[in-house]
């Protein structure tokens, strides 16, 4: 199973980031939170960036570029092995860093690795 840090948590159900969470517990993955809002996803509480996990395998992104430079260095030194770029979170620039890091940036869709047993 793939420790996974989700960066844009939310409990408002209408949101991709919402459905990854449970679809991500649902199979067995354990989640992480973080994001602006209060509250919980599947069960774990949202947390606000912070605490530097070191067992993270993977952090899927649902925030824009404009926001993710404020996120950088919080993902590199949680030093995960891959990055997934959800639809709308693709930044060639932050990419190559993370990739200069030996972190593998993934433009993907989390919810379709899911789905398709290719996470």
């Amino acid at each position: 199973m793939k420790k996974t840090l989700i960066i844009g948590a939310t409990p408002n159900a209408d949101r991709y980031a919402y459905r990854a969470a449970h679809m991500l517990t649902a199979k067995g993955h354990p989640i992480v939170n973080i994001g602006i809002k209060q509250g919980e996803v599947a069960g774990v509480k949202i947390e606000r960036p912070g605490p530097i996990y070191d067992d993270i395998d993977t952090i899927t992104l649902y925030i824009g570029p404009a926001l993710q430079a404020g996120y950088e260095d919080y993902i590199l030194q949680t030093k995960p092995k891959r990055v997934i770029f959800n639809p709308g979170t693709e930044n060639y620039q932050f990419e190559k860093l993370l990739d200069q890091h030996g972190i593998e940036p993934l433009e993907a869709c989390t919810l379709v690795l899911l789905s398709i047993g290719q996470y």
